[in-house]
């Protein structure tokens, strides 16, 4: 009797361990379907939104015979003329010189305040500066713009009697949103640098701030680099908080006090008013079209930025 229980229990345990390692099976060729699929819908979206974006942005050169050369050296934009004029390098000047100044403003200020956050104080860091922080990535651009717009724009006009509305607005609005971006990435790749390191460094007779300057953030430097990328990125593509404070005309600025205008401005003032498939919506979306390639532009460079051969050097 003893055998046939043995037997039986035996025989119940193979069960259950069969019908385990079938739902086991069944649950893991799931998550690849539904991982697979989610994956296959990911890039057909990037694709789709490729496709459509470079269908239209293409038909200025190809149907519309705007010379590509012209269209991103001439100087002057008057789409509305006889003849049209499609000039979008002050645009991409604009896009560029505002968020070169927003990077140099806003890196220096993000990083300072990740060391300060986690190697300085890290609890003050943890619990009040962290929190901030997060506070200002839950902000609406709109909400930079109007603050911008009320109070930067007027300081500006009052201070060095000019118009206001210029690319040192935008360049400072822009900071202001960049900066918790640029400060949560450097932060978090300063903090998986390991305490071995800074150990060494302090029992080698370094200081605190020798460590923190020769060690800390020589370790951290691909992290700090790929915030200060993220950081342009999101600044090279903002269009209302900018719009509303930059001036938006056509012009090449002279001075960090003088109006401009950007892609992204350029874009949402004027494609409401166009119609579609005329010349002039065409440009507009090829300038959408330059957009797309900063974009891949700057995964590019956060691609090669996390490359392991960079990181080990």
């Amino acid at each position: 009797m003893s055998h046939r229980s043995d037997t039986e229990r035996q025989s119940g345990i193979a069960r259950k361990m069969l019908s385990y390692n079938k739902r086991q099976w069944t649950e893991n060729v799931t998550g690849k379907v539904i991982a697979t699929v989610c994956a296959a819908l990911l890039i057909v979206v990037v694709l789709s939104i490729t496709y459509f974006i470079a269908s239209k942005g293409l038909s200025t050169f190809f149907v519309n015979g705007v010379s590509i050369t012209e269209f991103l050296t001439q100087i002057k934009w008057d789409p509305e003329g006889e003849p049209a004029i499609y000039g979008v390098f002050p645009f991409i000047l604009g896009s560029f010189l505002v968020t070169t100044l927003a990077a140099l403003i806003a890196a220096p200020l993000g990083i300072g305040a990740a060391i300060f956050m986690v190697e300085l104080f890290p609890n003050f860091g943890k619990k009040v500066l962290k929190p901030v922080i997060e506070l200002l990535v839950g902000i609406p651009s709109v909400v930079y713009g109007y603050v911008g717009l009320t109070l930067l724009v007027p300081f500006i006009r009052e201070q060095f009697d000019v118009l206001g509305f210029s690319l040192l607005a935008g360049g400072l609005v822009l900071a202001l949103m960049i900066l918790p971006t640029i400060t949560s990435v450097a932060a978090d790749s300063i903090a998986a640098v390991p305490q071995d390191l800074r150990n060494a460094s302090l029992a080698l007779g370094a200081t605190r701030w020798q460590t923190i300057w020769n060690v800390v953030l020589h370790s951290s430097l691909p992290g700090c680099l790929t915030a200060i990328v993220l950081g342009m990125a999101r600044a090279f593509g903002e269009a209302l908080a900018v719009q509303m404070v930059i001036g938006n005309t056509t012009k090449l600025p002279g001075s960090l006090l003088d109006p401009i205008s950007t892609l992204t401005s350029g874009i949402t003032l004027n494609m409401g008013n166009t119609i579609q498939g005329t010349p002039y919506n065409n440009a507009l979306w090829s300038m959408a079209l330059l957009l797309l390639l900063m974009s891949f532009v700057f995964i590019m460079i956060l691609r090669i930025i996390g490359r392991k051969g960079l990181v080990n050097k």
